[in-house]
């Protein structure tokens, strides 16, 4: 008898010492909390009470109580979930206390324990350890600096990666600033789910196929991305990219395309004629056949514009350019025909458009509509837009692009807005958005499309400003 309720009553020891264990974390959490509400000054008098209850705005001013008080109770939860497994199962083996003094081994017990106890509590303990206070920067009159988002997020690579990085023996970078801050987009916070899982990596290890998780993550607005410390993966069959003379008008070979996050695996399945072909967007752009005659020549519509006609209105000052457009580099390649360098802005959605415009030779900047260029002021002669910037989009959004776009658009540089498309209604709308800048109007051509939708193509150049 005596042996039969041994292994019984150690277990029950066991529990019970957890559950002492979890009652005294409790009461650390509860006396840490008080000592927080006095250091606020809530259990101080009159006066007292305002210096120290509205002074912890601006000590604190820079700490995400947000970010810290879901970490605590992600703890707690993880805590209470816990305690609830642990009297379960001592009710259980209460209940079922003959059958399981007999049958229960030191294997299954030493299972439970690591599974149901010791991982939970080691869990609950780095996350405890990793919430992150701020420090006091200054003399005298100190204040409170949190290190921006460091308590919203688990996944300790994310949280060294926004930790900001402090130059060496404390000297001023090429800046002129003591650290240096890695970016993320304010919307990852939106998306912890996704972003740890992007970040869950080995490092120095090869990275996961998972580009198409990177993009989601952009177009959500959890744009920059984090750099990662994984080395990025390539097609296992990668050959070398057709020569600079046959690539730009030239299908590229498909086994440079990693096709896993396609819906199409190869170049052939992608023509306009699949209707499973995965993208719907600038239809037909992966048939060079056909791409060889946009912008070349004359079409039946009065909006297409022809290249050597817009390039004629500016002759020898059109050398360097933006692409805003969805497609495979077509209008890049017909610039680098006349020696101007365009480079195109490229996301892949449905289809290798990136990849694509790489491969033929041309340079594509992988970005959303939700960033910033990354130019200068005052530096491109020629941006160019066609089937991307359309009626769907907001117009406060479209505002902020167009002054983007202005802002890197020298004086009397061209703005070439191509077959961008509406509704009649609100036509009036989005012309007052293209004209709000006063440029000079070289040409500006309105064409029925279908139903109640119109074309506009307009050529306009950007006046001098000059202050």
């Amino acid at each position: 008898m005596t042996n039969l309720c041994f292994p019984k009553c150690r277990l029950q020891r066991v529990m019970g010492m957890l559950q002492i264990i979890l009652g005294a974390l409790v009461i650390i959490v509860s006396i840490s909390s008080l000592f927080r509400f006095y250091s606020a000054g809530f259990f101080l008098h009159n006066e007292d009470i305002c210096r120290h209850f509205y002074g912890v705005k601006e000590d604190y001013e820079g700490l995400d109580f947000k970010a810290l008080s879901a970490r605590v109770e992600e703890v707690l939860s993880q805590m209470e979930n816990l305690q609830t497994k642990l009297e379960s199962t001592v009710h259980e083996m209460v209940k079922n206390k003959n059958s399981m003094a007999s049958n229960i081994s030191k294997t299954e017990y030493k299972k439970f324990l690591d599974e149901e106890v010791i991982q939970p509590l080691y869990s609950a303990h780095i996350s405890l350890r990793q919430i992150r206070f701020p420090k006091a920067e200054g003399i005298g009159n100190e204040t409170i600096k949190e290190e921006p988002l460091i308590n919203s997020f688990v996944i300790e690579e994310i949280r060294k990666y926004i930790t900001p990085k402090e130059n060496r023996l404390g000297k001023n970078n090429l800046y002129g600033t003591k650290k240096v801050y890695n970016t993320i987009g304010h919307a990852c916070v939106l998306m912890k789910k996704e972003l740890e899982e992007y970040m869950d990596y080995d490092i120095g290890s090869y990275c996961k196929d998972d580009w198409n998780l990177a993009q989601k993550l952009m177009i959500n607005g959890c744009d920059p991305l984090p750099r990662r410390r994984c080395l990025t993966r390539a097609s296992k069959l990668y050959l070398r990219p057709y020569s600079i003379n046959e690539s730009l008008w030239r299908i590229p070979d498909g086994r440079n395309v990693r096709w896993s996050n396609y819906q199409c695996r190869n170049y052939e399945c992608l023509s306009r004629k699949n209707p499973k072909r995965g993208y719907s967007k600038c239809v037909g752009c992966f048939e060079m056949e056909k791409e060889k005659l946009k912008w070349i020549t004359n079409s039946s519509l009065p909006v297409d514009f022809l290249i050597r006609d817009v390039l004629g209105i500016k002759p020898g000052e059109i050398r360097i350019g933006l692409d805003f457009s969805v497609g495979t580099g077509t209008f890049a390649g017909r610039m680098r025909e006349q020696n101007i360098t365009i480079i195109s802005t490229a996301l892949n959605l449905g289809a290798p458009f990136s990849e694509t415009i790489a491969l033929r030779g041309l340079i594509p900047l992988y970005v959303t509509l939700n960033q910033r260029l990354p130019f200068f002021d005052n530096t491109m002669d020629l941006i160019h837009t066609a089937g991307f910037m359309d009626g769907w989009l907001d117009l406060q959004l479209m505002d902020f692009i167009l002054f983007d776009w202005d802002r890197i658009l020298r004086p009397g540089g061209l703005l070439w807005i191509d077959r961008f498309f509406c509704d009649k209604k609100s036509l009036d709308d989005y012309m007052y958005m293209f004209l709000q800048f006063r440029y000079k109007k070289h040409k500006w051509t309105i064409s029925p499309k279908s139903g109640d939708d119109v074309f506009l193509s307009a050529l306009l150049e950007k006046p001098p400003r000059s202050l």
